[in-house]
């Protein structure tokens, strides 16, 4: 029997607005695809990032070129080979994890070898705004265990200050999507220090950060646009102390847990974050938990509305059990 490949594109509303340095947005739009073997489906979700040159069509389009090499049983290690990491990969990926668990009756946890942790702790995420929105946004979560802060605008110091009085007690990090300047970074380092954040994502742009190597990282620095893949993670060492791995960038589950081993081994501590998506893509980025200092898998929450059958999230804290969405 062949393995039947259905792949399409699915709209997801915000729940308000999604804002970060880049732009702003008020839908999620994904990619999914189910993989249909001997009345088992594997089920897989991406985000195409325009950021990467990535567009809904053109990723769906990529996967539905693989209809016969999936029919004929490509394998994850032959999927590895014939794309490159990216959102088209990952959707595929993680369909072909999920149908080789339930054919096996088994889950992918199991497969892999993985132990989730007894508790998950997840940011939730501020959007960016003026520093009395952002205040408003963060007073009413303050009770949650970890708020990640959009910045990367001019104000973005005034707007780190009035998060931290509206959140006194809750653990912070902040990602500049790219937006800060290098005659800026010092500044806002110790800016960041003095609000007690964690860590600083992607300060600088992808193609000018070699500047991280030459500063006292007053906070953990760690990178996002920077890093996709294995390929390149060394040159990181010496700019960045954290990278964050996102399954839409590595291409998948496969590599992603590939690229946690490697930068345990180069001493580059790990987040686990996400794109603005669904459940269907938290749960195997769920996998990487028991590998990451900071967990940011917070997509399904800016939602209006989740996929039937979705995670739980109580309190910050990310529910662990089974779900028959994907992965048991």
């Amino acid at each position: 029997m062949t393995t039947q490949l259905h792949a399409s594109i699915e709209t997801f509303p915000i729940a308000g607005q999604f804002t970060i340095a880049r732009g702003s947005k008020t839908k999620a739009v994904v990619v999914s695809v189910a993989l249909e073997r001997d009345g088992h489906v594997g089920r897989g979700e991406c985000t195409p990032y325009a950021r990467y040159g990535e567009t809904p069509e053109t990723t769906l389009a990529a996967i539905e070129a693989l209809a016969p090499a999936i029919a004929g049983g490509m394998t994850r290690q032959e999927l590895q080979r014939a794309l490159a990491p990216g959102a088209a990969r990952n959707a595929l990926d993680c369909a072909l994890w999920d149908l080789e668990a339930k054919r096996a009756g088994t889950s992918v946890a199991a497969l892999a070898g993985i132990t989730l942790p007894q508790r998950i702790e997840t940011a939730f995420t501020i959007s960016l705004g003026s520093p009395a929105a952002m205040a408003e946004a963060a007073a009413r979560v303050a009770h949650l265990p970890l708020l990640k802060i959009k910045l990367g605008a001019p104000g973005d110091a005034e707007r780190l200050g009035a998060v931290r009085a509206a959140a006194p007690n809750t653990r912070l990090v902040v990602d500049a999507n790219e937006g800060w300047h290098v005659d800026d970074l010092g500044v806002l380092l110790e800016v960041s220090r003095h609000c007690g954040v964690e860590l600083v994502e992607q300060p600088l742009p992808a193609g000018a950060d070699a500047a991280l190597a030459d500063i006292d990282h007053l906070v953990p620095i760690c990178a996002d646009e920077s890093v996709h893949a294995l390929q390149g993670l060394e040159d990181l060492v010496g700019r960045y102390d954290a990278i964050n791995i996102k399954l839409d960038k590595t291409g998948g589950l496969t590599e992603a847990l590939a690229v946690a081993g490697r930068a345990e081994e180069l001493g580059l501590a790990v987040m686990v974050g996400c794109m603005v998506s669904t459940s269907l893509s938290m749960l195997p980025a769920r996998l990487l938990a028991a590998k990451a200092r900071w967990v940011d898998l917070d997509g399904p929450l800016l939602l209006a509305e989740d996929r039937p059958g979705g995670l739980a999230y109580r309190g910050g804290v990310l529910d662990t059990g089974a779900s028959a969405l994907w992965g048991s």
